[in-house]
């Protein structure tokens, strides 16, 4: 026995909700659910990566992506191999500021617009594949000294951020 006589317990098991917040084993209305992995054509699959269908062909022939049929017998990928091939792929360069920060979500890129007037000014960052705009004071456009082809980081700290499909869907 432990110290202080109690009989030794298991830890308490989290709780699982399901989606409609009643406890999991209780639920009923998702058991005949079947969660299937999203099928990506190809060229869709191209696309998310930047690169050619041709690129996309070769990693299945090569054994980089698993290749599948669709339901209407095309050449897919499973999206979730997909999105870890993305994200093993993707490399942004390195922060020049190397300033510590609890902000995740950085992304550095060259100043390719700046619009400004006595007060404000709207700087447009490209960052890879992705343009960010930001809106700031004319002030602080010339403090950082930003200049159209400049490098610079956009750091982006959000209390909300959404979520879309294409297809809209739901599961209630």
């Amino acid at each position: 026995m432990p110290m202080g006589g109690a009989a030794a317990r298991a830890p308490p098991k989290a709780q699982s909700y399901c989606v409609c917040g009643v406890e999991r084993p209780l639920c009923t209305h998702l058991r005949n659910y079947t969660v299937s992995m999203p099928q990506i054509r190809i060229s869709e699959a191209a696309r998310f990566l930047g690169v050619s269908d041709d690129t996309v062909r070769r990693w299945t022939e090569n054994g980089t992506l698993t290749p599948q049929k669709d339901g209407a017998g095309r050449l897919a990928v499973d999206g979730l191999e997909l999105a870890t091939l993305a994200r093993d792929q993707s490399h942004l360069p390195d922060d020049p500021s190397r300033s510590g920060s609890s902000a995740r979500n950085r992304f550095v890129g060259l100043v390719t617009g700046i619009t400004a007037d006595k007060v404000m000014a709207q700087v447009e960052l490209q960052c890879g594949p992705f343009r960010v705009v930001s809106l700031m004071s004319s002030e602080a456009v010339r403090e950082l000294g930003l200049e159209l082809g400049s490098v610079a980081t956009a750091v982006v700290k959000a209390t909300t951020v959404i979520i879309e499909t294409p297809q809209g869907k739901s599961i209630i």
